[in-house]
């Protein structure tokens, strides 16, 4: 699917009578890390997930710079590519802010708002210690700069789902993984979702306790805890994501 800076990979399947439920990503993820929540949803509900640009299976055509509002547009060209009318966002980490800014901005298209484990607010990062993160993801060891921090965020992880996103990680194209990361050093998050009224659940690991978490930011955003996983909660808990993504469902109308 044509997207504003290159060809979109989407993952589409499932029918039924539910809003359909449009899956995005972390930054160096792509669609296979919602495996398991498309084939529990599927039977019985449309299901999407699409790769970011120069994520996964997605190119990237326009390097440069670019910010979470423009991911944001990944988004609404699969919606829009698609024909649905509106959707249930669900976001992990990145993904998560990108949902977040595409509700802000489509209200009314958003029947519900899933973040699993979002991306903290970025403009929090002092900035020292933004640019030398910065500069090691524009160098040639971006991928170890990446992975050590990744790494971080693994450490309860099986050894299978550490070697599965560390993977993901190599195969992200450079000028993307570095952009992405910029991009989440300004976005809002809180304004966005305090443009977005509808149902919403920020569902977090003790990772994500922090004075810029969104539940933070934003105090009447619902959240619920998990323990025992990493930040890759749908790889680590599959079964429990699948169950609280399913209570969600059913308070969307």
């Amino acid at each position: 699917m044509k997207g504003a800076a290159g060809e979109l990979y989407v993952d589409d399947g499932g029918a039924g009578t539910g809003t359909p439920v449009v899956f995005v990503h972390s930054a160096a993820g792509s669609t296979e890390h919602w495996a398991a929540q498309l084939a529990h949803l599927r039977p019985h509900r449309r299901a999407v997930a699409l790769d970011l640009r120069g994520h996964g299976r997605s190119t990237f055509t326009a390097p440069g710079p670019f910010t979470i509002e423009q991911l944001a547009e990944d988004v609404g060209a699969v919606v829009d590519g698609l024909g649905l009318s509106r959707v249930v966002l669900v976001g992990h980490s990145l993904g998560g802010a990108v949902c977040a800014a595409w509700a802000g901005a489509h209200p009314e298209r958003v029947a519900g708002l899933f973040l699993l484990d979002p991306a903290s607010d970025g403009r929090s990062v002092p900035p020292e210690q933004a640019r030398g993160m910065m500069d090691g993801l524009a160098s040639e060891q971006w991928r170890e700069v990446a992975g050590a921090y990744w790494q971080g965020m693994l450490t309860t992880s099986t050894p299978e789902v550490r070697e599965r996103v560390l993977g993901q990680l190599g195969r992200t194209a450079h000028g993307a993984m570095h952009a992405a990361m910029g991009a989440l050093l300004t976005f809002d998050p809180e304004s966005a979702l305090k443009r977005y009224p509808g149902p919403a659940l920020s569902v977090i690991t003790p990772l994500n306790e922090s004075p810029g978490a969104y539940h933070v930011l934003v105090p009447g955003l619902p959240f619920k805890t998990v323990t025992g996983t990493g930040h890759w909660v749908q790889l680590d808990a599959p079964e429990q994501v699948n169950a609280l993504l399913d209570a969600f469902l059913a308070t969307v109308p």
